[in-house]
């Protein structure tokens, strides 16, 4: 059964100067492992060469304890892959390693390219031999292909080639690690401190899970340098405006972590009081289908009183794959993954609480199932806007096709999905839960109104970069 929720492109760790470099990634990518489920890897330097093991599944599938211990060095990073450019192969699993004149090097990316076909194509003009059908591939080659005019120049130029969301850490062979950041930061990456270790990260939480010490956001446009001497900063030549995915607040990013300097569990709480303030309704109780909206439902119960109840119980025990149900056990998919529990919902009128509706068909079955069981009345609230428009910047929805709010009405689908009632929030409210000044100005909402901030490849999609 295809999980109809909105997946991103990966998480990415480093960590400079631990003698334990590797169990450290290992932990800090087990942290990130919401952000990708298909594949793990981590590079490390040893020896003035840099060595990696990866694989498809999750990080406890790909490493053991043998693995980590060849994996022996002081600098390391590490990546989980969702992907949304090039297939789900092992050779496009990351970090990405070369080597080029007795130099290695190694990448992991988490973002989107929206010129990488035309960037590929150029390359391979000019004699390029391509390893894999990633976009990430693309920053080495523009990389090692510029080294003649310096190492800062050579990273500032390839920066003022690449368009859309990247975030990136990169290994030298000869001891620097590099965090990378998109000129309108897109996608998040924040610094940390583990005693005299530097610590590069998808999200705090990484570096909560091994005790460090959160230092800040990297700012859009900056390569941050870390190496013996310490850290250093060049600032891309590139001048954009911030746009920050503003949906990383409401799904992607896990609860206890910091962006921005604010919580995100808080964020998400935020949103489900402004969702109670927009779209009140009488009821007896306010559930989440888990884990999704659960944050944003405590919100709503809170501001409107109506009491809080866990009317669904996931089984926490399903892996990613399982033996699927024939036609006459259509419903086993979903009741495999949530369980209503019967009495306290049976001839109760519910309120739902959901943080997005991306195909609509995984909440069409809850639904029924809901009915079936006795429900009185089924109310459905959203914690942002209608998903209207494919993102193009490292989200898994590049069609409009994909999206049923593209295509219905709010009117039609309530109907279509068996609610009595359906209140998506505000775009106003869900910029007003961030708590920031003027986030209007922070944000890329194009996924919400269709304002795209950078401009993309028309022919963009998941596998334009094998069909080239």
């Amino acid at each position: 059964m295809i999980e109809d929720k909105p997946r991103e492109a990966c998480g990415i760790f480093g960590i400079h100067g631990h003698p334990e470099a590797s169990k450290m990634t290992y932990f800090g990518l087990y942290a990130l492992q919401h952000r990708g489920q298909e594949s793990a890897g981590i590079a490390v330097i040893q020896n003035d060469n840099i060595v990696s093991h990866k694989g498809m599944g999750l990080v406890s599938d790909v490493f053991d304890m043998a693995h980590l211990g060849e994996l022996k060095g002081d600098t390391a990073i590490g990546h989980v892959r969702y992907s949304t450019t090039g297939s789900s192969i092992l050779a496009n699993a990351q970090p990405f390693v070369v080597h080029h004149r007795k130099k290695s090097y190694a990448v992991a990316h988490n973002g989107n390219l929206v010129n990488a076909a035309m960037l590929k194509n150029e390359l391979e003009e000019a004699g390029s031999i391509f390893q894999t059908t990633m976009d990430s591939e693309i920053f080495l080659h523009y990389f090692v292909n510029n080294l003649k005019y310096g190492f800062d120049q050579a990273l500032l130029y390839t920066v003022s080639r690449l368009k859309g969301a990247f975030s990136f850490v990169v290994l030298s062979g000869k001891g620097e690690m590099i965090g990378l950041k998109d000129p309108n930061g897109f996608r998040p990456l924040c610094l940390g401190k583990l005693n005299d270790s530097y610590i590069l990260a998808s999200e705090s939480c990484a570096l909560d899970l091994v005790n460090a010490e959160f230092i800040r956001e990297l700012d859009p446009g900056e390569i941050l340098i870390i190496n013996s001497e310490g850290l250093r900063s060049l600032k891309s030549r590139v001048v954009s405006t911030k746009t920050f995915c503003i949906f990383e607040f409401i799904y992607f990013a896990r609860p206890d972590s910091l962006i921005f300097d604010k919580t995100v569990y808080l964020m998400r709480k935020a949103q489900g009081r402004q969702l109670a303030r927009e779209a009140p309704v009488d009821a007896d109780l306010v559930m989440p289908f888990p884990d999704s909206g659960t944050y944003a439902a405590i919100g709503y119960s809170e501001e409107s009183g109506i009491p809080f109840e866990m009317g669904m119980i996931r089984n926490h025990y399903v892996g990613r794959t399982f033996i699927q149900p024939t036609q006459s056990m259509r419903d086993f998919g979903v009741r495999i993954k949530l369980n209503p529990v019967k009495e306290l919902l049976k001839g109760k009128e519910i309120i739902i609480i959901e943080d997005s509706i991306i195909r609509g068909t995984t909440v069409k079955t809850r639904v029924k199932a809901l009915r079936e069981l006795g429900v009185k009345r089924v109310h459905m609230r959203v914690s942002g806007p209608p998903h209207r428009f494919p993102c193009h910047y490292g989200i898994d929805f590049s069609t409009r096709g994909e999206l049923i709010a593209a295509r219905m009405s709010v009117e039609e689908l309530r109907d279509y999905l068996g609610l009595d009632t359906l209140h998506y929030l505000s775009l106003e409210g869900l910029l007003g839960a961030t708590g920031m000044e003027t986030p209007e100005n922070h944000f890329c909402k194009a996924c919400f109104d269709g304002c795209y901030p950078v401009a993309f490849d028309e022919c963009l999609s998941k596998d334009c970069l094998e069909c080239r």
